[in-house]
């Protein structure tokens, strides 16, 4: 028996044993097998098309009918999962031990036992930009640092409990130490914030009841993990003056951080105070660095992100051994000196206008390069950005680099023949991705540089492009600034590395060149 059906079949048989009818679920079509076979060799092939092609109409509309339900049917389900969460957001957790055991989906990132394999994960990140952001938390806590990427899950669960301990010990450690910087100092005047104080308050709360709850193994383990880092902190101490200094300014800055954003909305709110303690700890454990203005912004995106204070803490904390001079006078201008002579290398005509006019500071800049264009794009975009950049993708390749040129040095240190330094290529490694980020949306907007004045004209043209920029359109054109600049590089060494490995005497356009000088 033939029928034109998708949908299953229920064979049915009479108690005789015998098979007797055979239902499709989908059209609900059913005929006794013998009357089946006497119809079937009376009709001719057209009607047998023609009965095909009812069945499958009809068919077809029952399925799309059934579709198109499942699909309102999630849409609508959708709408109401976020707009529950949007109605219940929530403060950030004091910790998610739950996401050590996470697994990354991207593949061959992450192996049977968890163990990440960092050069994948990162080069993923640069060439696909960015990840999902169902997956950015957990793939943030690697690429920061806060989870070495050579651990196990079952490693990662212990060494969580251990962060959590340590960072708990820091913060009540400046707490003691600063009894009444405990609670933010409210004027009564700002609702919001009044707000955020309860919210915040409240999960205080609800923290202290889950510690209580504990069994006791875990707490037994963390009490032991407690002794420890007390012993760790034991000897730090706190200088006074500068630590209220920042706590000033900390309490300034906290409660301007864009409340725009959804995650600080309703309960929300209370994750400007999850902030403001995260920025405390740092600035107390980290008095080379304290705290400087900027940093809540930067904080912001990884407690966005990680939803979680301890491991917000840890992950900004490894942020910052590397970026932390960007905050300082130094670090920065060093920076903005090195943006200058990118722009110089890719289109001197708009260097040398911006150069002049008391314009060689490039300082309408310094926003940009300092928070990661998080104003520039759209906010989701400007967290892919952001990850992007922290990938440290070009800085891996320019370790091979390094490595290439160490055995260079290496071969011609063994080597009879005598060679200069002055061969290696001109490349800038210092050159960062995100220098051509910069480079290329100046260029990309020239035309109205060009017509800027003075300083008040280029603030004002930096202010016009906040939230304009396309990120994969930028992305792009930085891209092709990066590669063309390698290339020519390249090309200028190979160059160099010719003439003067060559042959004068045997050069026989060196020779004909010399003949018309000659005549």
């Amino acid at each position: 028996m033939i029928r034109a059906c998708w949908g299953r079949s229920e064979a049915r048989t009479g108690g005789d044993g015998r098979f007797w009818e055979q239902t499709c679920c989908c059209c609900s079509v059913g005929s006794r097998r013998d009357d089946f076979a006497v119809w079937s060799s009376s009709v001719d092939a057209e009607r047998l098309r023609n009965f095909s092609s009812y069945v499958r109409a009809v068919i077809g509309k029952k399925l799309q009918a059934h579709m198109e339900a499942m699909k309102s049917r999630e849409l609508g389900a959708a709408e109401k999962t976020s707009s529950s969460s949007r109605c219940q957001r929530r403060v950030a957790a004091v910790s998610s031990p739950s996401v050590s055991g996470a697994r990354l989906t991207l593949p061959g990132v992450m192996d049977a036992e968890g163990r990440v394999d960092e050069s994948r994960l990162r080069m993923h990140i640069f060439k696909n930009g960015g990840v999902c952001p169902s997956e950015r938390g957990l793939a943030w806590r690697f690429v920061f640092g806060m989870y070495p990427c050579s651990s196990t899950a079952l490693e990662r669960s212990l060494l969580h409990e251990q962060l959590l301990v340590r960072y708990q010990a820091m913060k009540k450690k400046w707490q003691q130490f600063l009894p009444q910087a405990v609670r933010m100092h409210l004027n009564g005047t700002d609702a919001e914030l009044i707000a955020a104080v309860k919210y915040f308050d409240q999960r205080e709360a609800e923290a202290q009841q889950q510690t209580q709850d504990q069994c006791e193994e875990v707490r037994d383990r963390l009490t032991f993990l407690e002794l420890q880092a007390q012993i760790l902190f034991e000897r730090v101490t706190f200088e006074h003056d500068e630590l209220r200094e920042a706590i000033r300014i900390i309490d300034k800055d906290a409660p301007r951080t864009n409340r725009d954003l959804s995650y600080y909305q309703n309960e929300g709110l209370g994750n400007l105070l999850v902030l403001r303690d995260i920025l405390i700890t740092y600035a107390a454990f980290h008095p080379e660095v304290s705290y400087a203005q900027g940093m809540n912004d930067l904080c912001s995106r990884f407690l966005e992100v990680l939803d979680s204070e301890v491991d917000t803490f840890w992950s900004f904390s490894c942020y910052m051994e590397k970026f932390s001079k960007d905050f300082r006078a130094d670090g920065l201008h060093r920076k903005i000196e090195l943006e200058a002579a990118l722009l110089k290398e890719l289109d001197p005509v708009l260097y040398t206008h911006l150069v002049k006019d008391n314009m060689e500071s490039f300082t309408f800049c310094h926003r940009w390069l300092l928070l990661g264009f998080q104003r520039e794009f759209a906010h989701s975009d400007a967290l892919r950005l952001f990850e992007i950049l922290s990938c440290d993708h070009l800085e891996l390749i320019s370790q091979q680099v390094d490595r290439a040129r160490y055995q260079e040095r290496l071969a011609r240190t063994y080597s009879t023949e005598e060679t200069s330094e002055s061969e290696l290529p001109a490349l800038n490694t210092d050159f960062t991705f995100e220098l051509f980020i910069c480079a290329a949306i100046l260029i990309e907007n020239r035309e109205s540089l060009l017509r800027c004045r003075d300083d008040v004209q280029l603030i004002q043209f930096t202010s016009s492009l906040q939230g304009r920029l396309d990120l994969n359109s930028t992305l792009k054109k930085a891209e092709h600034h990066f590669y063309n600049y390698c290339k020519r590089c390249a090309w200028d060494y190979l160059n160099g590395h010719c003439r003067a490995h060559r042959s004068k005497d045997e050069d026989f356009f060196y020779q004909l060149r010399s003949l018309f000088v000659l005549k």
